[in-house]
């Protein structure tokens, strides 16, 4: 059968970028046997995503009918029809009555005069036999995209059959275009009622900035700054179509646009939208090219610049869809973005140097007075440039970095070069304005092209750094640049203290090496000090007070105060490398979960209303943390995905995003996605040579196997960050805290005795700094280990204090897991029955934090309780009393005749999981099969 599909193999869903969700509705439609209506507007990626479909359910479909109508040929009367039955006429015809073969065939060739009027019924009829003629052989899967432009009489046919065909398995996959909301759209509702019962309706909406991003990198347009991907995405509105129109422009263009132009918009994109404007009055074209200019039009801008009849200009205008009402005031609103942007584009320059230089004056706010002031200059102009410079200030001031470093750019543009300050001193200064906003790839560019010619050793140094900072997480990357700020630097104690800084950094991050780090900074904090460089003071303490406090060193409070000490820079003392950011890691370390909740809100409250881009991602993260320790895992879990979205949008910090993500997930989300994120962050990690964060990226994984139910995992991956914090000097366990997880999957995978020495080794470091929930978890861990050795009273008093401890700390999770250990214990004592209280408790608890993993578990626990094991006869137990209660369940299961598969469903508990508790069953026991145990349950010794 006919299956016009040779590109399948290209049309995979993971190429459908930011359509998981649309898709996997679809697909999920699709895989019930009902049917599928995309829309959307123009190049939203119907098509792709249709065809990436049809070829996914060709393979399962016995029949595949196919059309794809286009404008020019919509007046053809039967065209779609043919298109989609022509070639399986011939398979049809001798089961369809005459009078319906007769008009079919007519219509399909064109061989007579077959219409709608004449044959009307005979027509319906045999496209609803037809279709169902097809499906006695299997199933038929529909294909018809641009539903718009199919001609009248196939979508009246079409129409009939849909709503007629029943159990039938015939799905349908169409598309069509629409425009605005659904419930204001006639064309969608047209095409719905057109189509089969169950079809479910899938709008494609505009992308995010993120996704356009990765569209962009996807087609190889991958060296495009974080800025002009935001102008990208809002130029085009999150339009698939049109954000690639637009990337492919810029890489086509023999020079970028100057900071704070309109991108250049392609002849095919400008051919889109601007066809009504040809109905526009020379004078309203001009009103609406200052409309397109301006940041935020309204009337009274436009007649401040000079457009007297604004108002009826800008009516002619939306009268002709070109303008849509806004309903948050009266701000000229374009009906899309890309409607502005190729007016703009549209228009010769020196119309565009008129537009600005009129909004020059009108313009209300002084930023906006300034970027226009320089978009009507050409060359240079020392007043223009210090107009700019000092909006590049005020928008500094205002918390909006992003627009500082576009006008500090431009005043370095309109700066003569002999101008004091200089044009390269202006850029790097708008350099790190960059860094504040997150637009580490325009910082480094900038930074990049001063070191070509910058001579001075104090450019030549702020420009390394500019570098060594937009490396971010992965400065390994930049390793060979340390000589050569050293170089630049020379004697001069000043310069020296901003190399030494960043040499701490690469101390701990490439080398893992907290003592080397630890003293850089110290260094560094000497040399500023001596130049009278607070800031580098401030930034070099913190650090410092840091590296300490990971250290478990005794310095660290008194470092903090160091750190804390006025005169402060209130940019370094709330940013994520500051003194406030070190001291709220040690309050979370030293278990003052409430005093970090308020110091990290207001860390967070700052850095948002001065716009620092990376810092927010840092401090949700913190903030999730915070919330998560104290068993808020709904709010940890919305704060840990907000910091992700935001760092995958930006570009910084997300291997660290991820990790605390994962953290999230396992104990309020779905722990396999909690995998996912945790392998994300280690591939992160590793990737950029990050010796800080892969410890805990590779703890936030094993945490997530044991979430899973797979504890071998577990051990292996935690084994590796006891290993490499180990030989990074870090001996404080409420870093990390997966020590108890250590501990807890060495139990339940038969080794008690390292379990034990885990657990030892901790609490000593734990009592010496007094790291009271670390020491109540560890006390929880050997409470497993202690009931795994039958010492069932004292894991029950172990497991006791360390609830009311952890409770009293505010570890509510912590506190929820000790409980619920307490209820497997008490259930699992031979020949004692379930207690429900225990369980109920543990139920609660979880219910509490949200914990829903946690609470699936318990759940699944009282089931294969009440359900699922038998007790256990006397003479078994007394063959199964050495073992630990998962290994005797599972023993009691091989002699009842379960397989491994039905005990891992009874259980609750993965396959993996089974085999490893009957690998520690065979060795305790001393025997070597599952056959041993059924004899030793005879009471037969094995051969």
């Amino acid at each position: 059968m006919p299956r016009d599909f040779a590109d399948a193999a290209g049309c995979r869903s993971d190429l459908v970028i930011g359509r998981e969700e649309s898709f996997g509705a679809a697909r999920e439609q699709l895989t019930r046997g009902g049917s599928v209506l995309l829309h959307g507007p123009a190049g939203i990626g119907k098509s792709t995503v249709l065809r990436t479909l049809a070829a996914e359910y060709a393979r399962t479909a016995h029949t595949v009918l196919r059309c794809s109508a286009t404008e020019s040929e919509s007046h053809l009367p039967f065209l779609a029809l043919a298109d989609l039955l022509g070639l399986v006429l011939d398979e049809v015809s001798p089961v369809l009555p005459a009078a319906q073969r007769t008009a079919l065939e007519s219509a399909l060739t064109g061989r007579g005069e077959s219409t709608l009027q004449r044959d009307g019924l005979a027509l319906r009829l045999a496209v609803l036999s037809a279709l169902r003629a097809l499906a006695v052989a299997g199933p038929v899967l529909v294909v018809a995209d641009d539903l718009q432009w199919l001609d009248p009489a196939s979508t009246e046919l079409l129409g009939f059959a849909a709503r007629r065909l029943g159990d039938t398995p015939v799905r349908m996959l169409c598309a069509v275009r629409t425009e605005g909301p659904e419930t204001e759209n006639a064309e969608y509702d047209r095409h719905l009622r057109a189509s089969p019962p169950d079809t479910r309706a899938v709008r494609l909406g505009p992308l995010t900035r993120a996704q356009v991003s990765a569209l962009l990198d996807g087609r190889g347009y991958s060296g495009l700054h974080r800025s002009t991907v935001r102008d990208i995405h809002r130029t085009s509105g999150g339009n698939p179509l049109f954000a690639l129109e637009l990337g492919r422009a810029l890489a086509e263009s023999p020079a970028a646009p100057r900071p704070g132009e309109p991108l250049p918009v392609p002849t095919s994109l400008r051919a889109l939208v601007l066809s009504r404007l040809e109905m526009l009055s020379d004078e309203a074209r001009r009103t609406l090219l200052v409309a397109s200019a301006g940041a935020r039009p309204t009337p009274a801008l436009l007649h401040a610049a000079g457009r007297g009849n604004a108002e009826a200009e800008t009516a002619q205008a939306a009268a002709l869809g070109l303008l849509a009402p806004d309903p948050d005031g009266p701000t000229v609103r374009f009906a899309h973005p890309l409607i502005s942007a190729a007016l703009y584009a549209e228009a010769p320059a020196p119309e565009r140097r008129a537009a600005h230089a009129a909004l020059s004056t009108a313009a209300f706010d002084p930023i906006e007075r300034a970027r226009h002031l320089a978009l009507a200059t050409t060359g240079t102009d020392p007043r223009v440039a210090a107009r700019l410079a000092e909006a590049a200030a005020l928008a500094r001031d205002r918390g909006a970095p992003s627009v500082a470093a576009s006008l500090g750019l431009l005043a370095a543009h309109h700066t003569p070069t002999d101008g004091t300050p200089g044009p390269d001193e202006r850029r790097l200064t708008a350099a790190e304005d960059a860094i504040t906003a997150g637009e580490q790839d325009l910082a480094r560019d900038v930074a990049r092209e001063v070191l070509t010619r910058a001579t001075a050793p104090g450019e030549r140094v702020r420009a390394w750094m500019a570098v060594i900072e937009a490396a971010g997480q992965a400065i390994g990357e930049v390793d060979a640049v340390f000589p050569q700020a050293l170089a630049d630097a020379g004697e001069d104690p000043r310069l020296l203290a901003l190399v030494h800084y960043q040499l701490a950094w690469r101390s701990l991050v490439v080398q893992g090496d907290f003592a080397q780090g630890r003293q850089e900074a110290a260094h560094a904090a000497r040399l500023a000090a001596r130049a009278g460089d607070r800031r580098t003071e401030l930034l070099a303490l913190a650090f410092q007070a840091q590296s300490e406090t990971l250290m478990g060193h005794p310095d660290a409070p008194a470092t903090i105060q160091r750190a804390l000490q006025e005169p402060q820079d209130a940019r370094v003392a709330c940013h994520h490398n500051g003194a406030g950011s070190s001291r709220f890691r040690w309050l979370v370390m030293s278990d003052r979960l409430a005093e970090a909740r308020t110091t990290v809100t207001a860390l967070l409250r700052e850095v948002r209303r001065r716009g620092m881009a990376e810092s927010e991602v840092h401090y949700l993260r913190f903030l999730a943390e915070t919330e998560l320790h104290s068993g808020h895992c709904g709010r940890a879990l919305e704060l840990s995905r907000e910091s992700l979205t935001l760092a995958r949008d930006a570009g910084i910090g997300e291997g660290a995003g991820a990790m605390q993500a994962a953290l999230a997930e396992a104990a309020g989300g779905e722990p396999r996605r909690a995998l996912e994120l945790a392998r994300e962050a280690v591939r992160r990690a590793e990737g950029d040579g990050d010796a800080v964060y892969l410890p805990r990226a590779l703890a936030a994984l094993g945490h997530a196997h044991l979430a899973s139910d797979d504890a071998a995992a577990a051990v292996r991956v935690l084994r590796r960050v006891r290993e490499l914090e180990a030989g990074a000097g870090i001996t404080d366990p409420a870093r990390g805290r997966w020590q108890g997880d250590l501990a807890e999957a060495l139990v339940r995978t038969g080794e008690p005795a390292e379990a034990m020495d885990v657990i030892e080794v901790t609490r000593a470091h734990a009592l010496r700094l007094g790291r009271q929930s670390v020491l109540a978890v560890l006390d929880r861990s050997e409470a497993l280990v202690r009931a795994a050795r039958g010492e069932h009273r004292a894991a029950v008093a172990r497991l006791t204090s360390a609830r009311e401890r952890l409770a009293g700390l505010g570890f509510g999770l912590e506190e929820s897991r000790a409980v619920f250990a307490l209820a497997e214990l008490h259930a699992e004592r031979p020949g004692r029955a379930p207690e429900s209280a225990s369980y109920d408790e543990a139920a609660r608890l979880f219910r509490r934090c949200r914990a829903l993993p946690w609470l699936r578990r318990v759940e699944a626990a009282v089931a294969a309780r009440t359900a699922g094991t038998p007790p256990v006869p006397a003479a078994e137990s007394d063959t199964l009393a050495g073992l630990a209660a998962m290994e005797r369940q599972v023993a009691s299961l091989v002699m009842e005749g379960a397989t491994n598969r039905e005990i891992a469903a009874r259980l609750f508990v993965s396959v993996k999981t089974v085999e490893a508790t009957l690998t520690r069953v065979y060795r305790k026991l001393g025997i070597r099969s599952r056959v041993d145990i059924v004899r030793l349950a005879a009471g037969r010794r094995p051969d």
